[in-house]
């Protein structure tokens, strides 16, 4: 006989009305909570008010993400296209991004890559954003892939490095080590200087381009239990 846990495993979609409130759970947490948002080039306002032609990649570390969404305003969120695993998970994930306006490209650099490097280059083409977390699905943990690298490359948009960070925090027994904010902890969204990748580049510049966004997502990335 099926228990709870596995006839749960086997829904793999909910309706939409189900994240309701968990959404404004992370909502009440954003504005409930202590925050700061350091943003010392005007990044959120320009992308907010800009037009079709102002477009960017981003990139986040997948264990940042609980509050992700909630950080930045309803227009930016709905200019946001989000890379998210084809996996089960990843469609519960889409349909919570959803709640606060961001759109989502369902795969990985393992799933449907091809797919997904397309339908990326459609969404920066279209004018929005196109976020991705570049150590996901399955790690490793703080290694950035080629993704976002070679989209920024080939269409000529910025990368711009994201980091939430939190002060006082739980982790989870995940590959990433997801966090989750303590009640009293202080949330803080950084967001890094624009990264311009120049085209045609051959496989050791994309690697050097690579580690240089990395670093530049890891110096902004506080974690404080290492």
């Amino acid at each position: 006989m099926m228990n709870f846990k596995q006839a749960f495993r086997q829904i793999k979609k909910f309706p939409g009305w189900i994240y309701f409130i968990p959404s404004r759970f992370l909502m009440l947490c954003r504005y409930g909570m202590r925050h700061e948002i350091i943003d010392p080039n005007g990044l959120i306002e320009k992308y907010r008010k800009g037009d079709a032609r102002t477009t960017a990649v981003t990139v986040t570390w997948h264990n940042r993400l609980l509050l992700f969404p909630a950080m930045f305003p309803r227009k930016v969120c709905e200019r946001t296209v989000a890379v998210i695993s084809a996996s089960r998970d990843g469609q519960y994930i889409a349909d919570l991004c959803l709640q606060f306006g961001v759109r989502s490209v369902r795969g990985s650099s393992s799933r449907k890559a091809v797919s997904v490097l397309h339908n990326a280059i459609k969404t920066v083409e279209h004018g929005s954003l196109i976020s991705f977390t570049p150590d996901g699905p399955r790690g490793p943990k703080y290694h950035m892939s080629n993704g976002p690298v070679h989209i920024a490359s080939m269409l000529g948009v910025p990368i711009i490095p994201i980091a939430v960070n939190y002060s006082s925090y739980w982790e989870l027994k995940s590959w990433d080590r997801f966090q989750i904010p303590k009640p009293w902890a202080k949330i803080t969204l950084i967001l890094g200087d624009e990264i311009h990748v120049p085209p045609n580049l051959n496989s050791e510049e994309m690697e050097a381009w690579r580690l240089k966004v990395e670093n530049a997502l890891s110096s902004i990335t506080v974690d404080r239990k290492k």
